[in-house]
């Protein structure tokens, strides 16, 4: 009962920045960090999959307006391995209703669906860890 009830609080969080203030809509965006640490040696593989589906999955809602932008990371130099990621993301959606667009621009991308889910599948194999995470941006000067 208590993780139902923290779930559903938990999403009720995750909704705010979407919400009205006083009858206004927030301007703010909605900003996803998508995090992967892909199986050593496969980074390529990775890759050349996530940029077939993924980044033009991004590259469209961007064009829709949906996606404001987008960035992607890789570290410069090494870590351990416990701490290693191979690739961020970083995505300033419009709102968090755009946010939740994806799996309707990729059918009309793809619309060989049972490819693009084999393909997918294989990338999700190479896939050690990952984590998608709303991120917010804070004011630092501001007093609380």
């Amino acid at each position: 009962m208590r993780t139902a009830i923290r779930t559903l609080f938990l999403l009720a969080i995750s909704i705010l920045p979407s919400a009205t203030v006083q009858g206004q809509p927030t301007s703010q965006p909605y900003i996803v960090e998508w995090v992967y640490k892909v199986k050593w040696g496969y980074q390529d593989e990775f890759w050349q999959i996530f940029q077939k589906y993924q980044i033009a999955t991004l590259n469209k809602e961007k064009e829709l307006g949906g996606v404001l932008k987008y960035e992607v990371f890789r570290p410069g130099l090494h870590t351990s391995e416990d701490h290693r990621w191979d690739y961020r993301i970083v995505i300033y959606y419009k709102d968090v209703a755009s946010s939740s667009q994806g799996s309707k621009v990729e059918k009309q991308l793809f619309p060989d669906q049972a490819k693009m889910k084999r393909e997918e599948q294989r990338r999700w194999e190479l896939t050690e860890v990952h984590w998608d995470l709303p991120i917010h941006q804070i004011d630092p000067n501001a007093v609380e």
